[in-house]
């Protein structure tokens, strides 16, 4: 019988040699249908999807060779000339075949509103010569007998048990698990929460084409992936090894509206569960309830409501004129049972199209009118809109009528614009649904010039199209490390782990780790409290044990270089933490501890252990050896010893004023011991400059935190960078340790950080404007005052310290000066180009700061002049004007003229000395104490304002008469000695390479040429 017969056939014919198999899911119908074909010489079988055509397709071809089988679906035609076989999806089931078998499966789609008049049109006249089977669920069976009276029914049981498993979380699904959604960005969303707690998942969507669903189901049944996120695909005859069935939504959209799924509906997908013999279970997941027992019960039992009608529309079409074909497709079914199909997507397209003028107008004649419902065939693959759908359907007509055939060109360009394999997974959908349609047009006859090339192209693109998909769907929702570690621990496998050369870890190729020096850290995504984790860890750590040896014993021989210690206290070997510094019990003598897994042990670890040991030694030894020198100084004694004692304890640096009786007491042996080491003593700070530069620096101050604080202070980071920068002050910060600052070698003065040299130049250009007095009516230099004792702020000390305004003004008072405003007289006529004596003695006296042992010895000098209990003050420097011809420089002056002017001015401040000489500053811990309403000492004579010359002829307490400012008083109220009463001081021997033997022998050479 001609399989495209249309014609209702009497009741008796349509039921002979028919038989219905009937029968819930796992039954082996399908299974049944191909063997009882391939048993006769020909035959066909229509399927309800074009992914299950495929697989039947590569079955039959497995069987009997592609060369007997024909494959024929909307998109895809393979046709060998010698075909005998032909698998087929309902839809596309050719018309004019006549073959000795016929099979429908899934008969009870019958019923769906939107495909359901194509399957019963196949139910009532597609006929097999000797034998037809219609194929599906037992809801279908009332309808069969009804409409195919004395149809013989076959039931066949299931093969396994089919149990309910209640609601589960996604993340503890049991493995081969298929978990069910009916949208795309649902089944997206799942497959991705999976692969990021469970390794990865397989995606299956009708939307998807053959070769890309064929890919995905392969790494789920080879084991790459343990679960599988589907729509209800999978519950077409979709043969998978499937446990378990979990629903994550239970609605879905029909075509026309949202509806619930119906047990029966439910129970076709959850039959997936268990294959053969195995049994298999189901259940919800996500937001979805649990099922109510009725429902368990029924889809247990296979036990469901029948359908009641059948979905029919006319297939004997009137195309006599195109009102005539509405009205063929608007008939009545001819018999009970059946309901008129809604509008389906041809006829809404028919409709579109029939409101355009030109393909009303041109579809006149019955060959046309035949030719408009071919091409309303033709599917919406895009779901854009109707109207974008009916638009295509309207061009392709037209092309169609004024040529006979689509024009290449244009059929090119379509076809072109899906010929891209860039893009995510959205963007290669869209263009697999584009080919997908344009695979459907090439494959009508004689609809293109050359109809098997765009066959082919269209083929090819639509896979490599699926390729992509394919790919882009497993990098998005497979873990491909998890997947093939878990495969290998299903299999009982001993897994293989290796180290690369960069320390990355791999378990059966896969990265599982790095190792970091002697630390594992694992991925992130392997869960170590699994037991697939736990495995891997396992494998992992026997490859460690080997490494860890060969690295320790690699570490011990590594050169200094290679160690390198950051900022943070950690130890890095070749970049890698291996150990970290721990306070011990002498700041200079830190710890270490080593970073490393429990698998560096033995020998081994005591060989880090060692070589780390002697990097932190030696590393400390290089960069600090003035002070470890200092610390042993053999050559030191007594009060020396005991100020050597006290700046290893600070570090290096000390301020001055904690030590000033002590230094005061040292001798010029004593001091001249000292500075062999690398010591200054400064006019602030009693330090070792070559502990200030940056390396030293910053290496002093990681070591006073960790022994102090904690290496994760405020400051320990920025400092040693500003220090190293070569700014001479810095803004200082509220948060940031003030000891910090001594170290890194800055001095904190107000708002800001004075750098220790910078400091000592400042003092040495300060101190004789300060000690200047006029020698006949000389003019004074910039920032001297003509009555002496004060001075004024210059550019030069400005620049200096790279502030001005209110920030240097903040510094001078931080070091103990106080500001006043006075009308003082100003001189209005420029010095004449002769030298005034004055500036010879600042010429002297403001040596660099870099020439610390010249400066040293000023100071010192300016010390031995002055009593130890007293503190220096501002005053005329008599030696120096002594050693200038006054008269000489006060016939070469020219006239000069003042004028009155209100400058800020500054002098030194005061300040209180302890009562006893034995009572050191600093000793226990204190600062020395400041007289009320006065500030903090920083006018000594080490440097501040001393004068050059000598000081015991000077009164000692109340004014010093012709000045300009105060003096300072004494604690007591003792009156001093006459001068007559002093006993006379033992005169020291001169240092001729002091800068007052320079001064005495200019003095000398004046009065040799005055004589003369």
């Amino acid at each position: 019988m001609n399989i495209s017969e249309r014609v209702v056939l009497p009741s008796p014919v349509r039921s002979r040699n028919v038989t219905a198999v009937l029968g819930p899911t796992n039954t082996g119908k399908t299974h049944m249908a191909i063997e009882k074909m391939l048993s006769h010489g020909s035959g066909a079988i229509g399927l309800p999807l074009r992914l299950l055509a495929r697989e039947v397709y590569a079955r039959v071809t497995a069987r009997v060779g592609v060369q007997n089988v024909a494959l024929v679906t909307g998109e895809e035609k393979i046709i060998p000339s010698g075909a005998r076989y032909w698998v087929a999806t309902v839809e596309a089931m050719p018309r004019d075949l006549e073959v000795a078998f016929v099979a429908i499966d899934e008969v009870q789609l019958a019923g769906d509103l939107e495909r359901g008049h194509v399957f019963t049109d196949r139910i009532l006249n597609v006929r097999g010569r000797n034998e037809t089977l219609l194929l599906g669920s037992a809801i279908a069976q009332p309808m069969i007998e009804k409409l195919i009276p004395g149809i013989v029914v076959s039931s066949r049981p299931r093969l396994s048990q089919l149990t309910y498993a209640g609601s589960k979380k996604i993340t503890r699904l049991p493995a081969r698990s298929a978990i069910v959604a009916f949208s795309a960005d649902e089944v997206y969303a799942v497959a991705e929460l999976i692969r990021r707690q469970r390794g990865g998942a397989a995606v299956v969507m009708g939307a998807l084409s053959p070769r890309t669903r064929n890919a995905q189901v392969a790494l789920f049944q080879n084991g790459d992936v343990d679960f599988l996120v589907a729509t209800d695909a999978i519950g077409m005859g979709l043969n998978l090894d499937v446990d378990h069935v979990a629903f994550a939504q239970a609605r879905k959209f029909d075509g026309f509206q949202f509806r619930g799924l119906n047990p029966s509906e439910l129970a076709q997908i959850a039959g997936r569960a268990g294959r053969y013999l195995n049994d298999g279970t189901f259940g919800v997941t996500g937001q979805v309830a649990p099922l109510d027992e009725d429902i368990v019960q029924a889809i247990e039992a296979h036990d469901f409501e029948p359908l009641r009608v059948f979905q029919w529309r006319n297939a004997a079409l009137d195309f006599s004129s195109t009102a005539a074909l509405r009205h063929s497709l608007d008939l009545l079914p001819p018999l009970d049972g059946l309901t008129r199909a809604l509008p389906s997507d041809d006829q809404r397209a028919l409709e579109y199209a029939l409101r355009d003028s030109d393909v009303a107008d041109a579809a006149t004649r019955p060959d046309r009118v035949e030719l408009l419902w071919d091409v309303c065939q033709v599917p919406d693959f895009r779901k854009i809109s109707p109207a974008h759908h009916g638009d295509l359907i309207v061009a392709l007509f037209r092309f169609l009528i004024a040529k006979g055939v689509i024009p290449d060109d244009w059929f090119a360009r379509q076809v072109g614009l899906s010929d891209r394999v860039d893009g995510d997974i959205d963007t290669l959908s869209r263009r697999l649904a584009d080919i997908r349609t344009w695979t459907f047009v090439a494959n009508r006859p004689n609809w293109l010039f050359a109809p098997v090339h765009w066959q082919e192209r269209t083929r090819a693109i639509e896979d490599r199209l699926s390729d992509a998909l394919h790919e882009r769907l497993t990098q998005r929702f497979v873990d491909r490390r998890t997947s093939v570690l878990m495969k290998r621990l299903r299999e009982n496998a001993m897994l293989e782990a290796e180290i690369t050369a960069t320390g990355t870890v791999l378990v059966e190729g896969q990265h599982v780790g790095e190792l970091l020096g002697f630390r594992f850290a694992a991925d992130q995504t392997v869960s170590v409290e699994s037991a697939d984790g736990k495995a891997i860890r396992a494998a992992a750590s026997q490859a460690l044990a080997g490494e860890f040896d060969k690295r320790a014993e690699k570490l011990s021989k590594a050169p200094n270089d290679e160690v390198v210690l950051s900022s943070d206290g950690m130890l890095r070997w070749l970049g890698q933490p291996v150990g970290r510094l721990v306070a011990g019990e002498d700041a200079l003598a830190p710890r270490v501890a080593l970073l490393a897994d429990e698998q560096l042990t033995g020998a081994s670890l005591q060989k880090v252990q060692d070589r780390l040991d002697l990097w932190v030694g030696a590393h400390i030894a290089t960069l600090l050896k003035p002070l470890l020198d200092l610390k042993t100084a053999a050559d030191l004694e007594g009060i020396a010893r005991g100020v050597a004692f006290r700046m290893v304890e600070a570090l290096g640096t000390l301020d001055r004023t904690e030590v000033a009786n002590d230094v005061k007491a040292l001798d010029q042996t004593a001091r001249a011991a000292m500075r062999k080491y690398g010591v200054r003593f400064g006019a602030y700070h009693i330090y070792v400059p070559a502990l200030l530069k940056p390396a030293p620096a910053a290496l002093v101050a990681q070591l006073w935190a960790l022994k102090h604080g904690s290496l994760e202070m405020a400051g320990l980071a920025e400092l040693p960078q500003l220090s190293a920068s070569g700014r001479t002050s810095i803004k200082v910060d509220p948060a940031f340790d003030r000891t910090l600052y001594r170290l890194v070698g800055f001095r904190v003065a107000g708002e800001r950080a004075v750098r220790l040299d910078i400091l000592e130049r400042l003092a040495d250009i300060i101190r004789p404007l300060i000690a200047w007095k006029s020698v006949d009516g000389a003019l004074p230099p910039e920032g001297a005052l003509a009555q002496g004792g004060a001075f004024t702020v210059t550019v030069a000390m400005t620049s200096l310290l790279g502030c001005s305004g209110d920030d240097f003004a903040s510094i001078l008072k931080g070091l103990g000066y106080r500001v006043e405003k006075r009308v003082v007289k100003v001189p209005v006529k420029p010095v004449a180009e002769a030298k005034p004596a004055a500036e010879a003695v600042v010429a002297v006296e403001t040596a660099p700061a870099e020439e610390a042992e010249a400066a040293d010895v000023a100071v010192e000098a300016v010390e031995a002049s002055a009593p130890a209990e007293e503190v220096a003050v501002p005053e005329v420097t008599e030696a120096p004007a002594e050693a200038v011809a006054a008269d000489e420089v006060a016939a070469a002056a020219p006239e000069v003229t003042y004028e009155d002017k209100e400058v800020e001015i500054w002098r030194p401040g005061r300040v209180e000395r302890p009562r006893h000489a034995d009572h050191r500053e600093g000793a226990h811990g204190r600062q020395p104490q400041h007289r009320a309403g006065g500030q903090r000492p920083q006018a000594p004579a080490e440097g501040q304002g001393a004068p050059a010359g000598k000081r015991e002829h000077q009164p000692r307490g109340g004014h010093h008469e012709g000045k300009g400012g105060r003096g300072f008083e004494r604690r007591d109220d003792r009156r001093p000695a006459p001068q007559a009463e002093r006993p006379q001081k033992r005169e020291k021997p001169v240092d001729m390479d002091s800068p007052f033997a320079a001064l005495l022998a200019l003095k000398a050479n004046l009065e040799n040429n005055k004589k003369k």
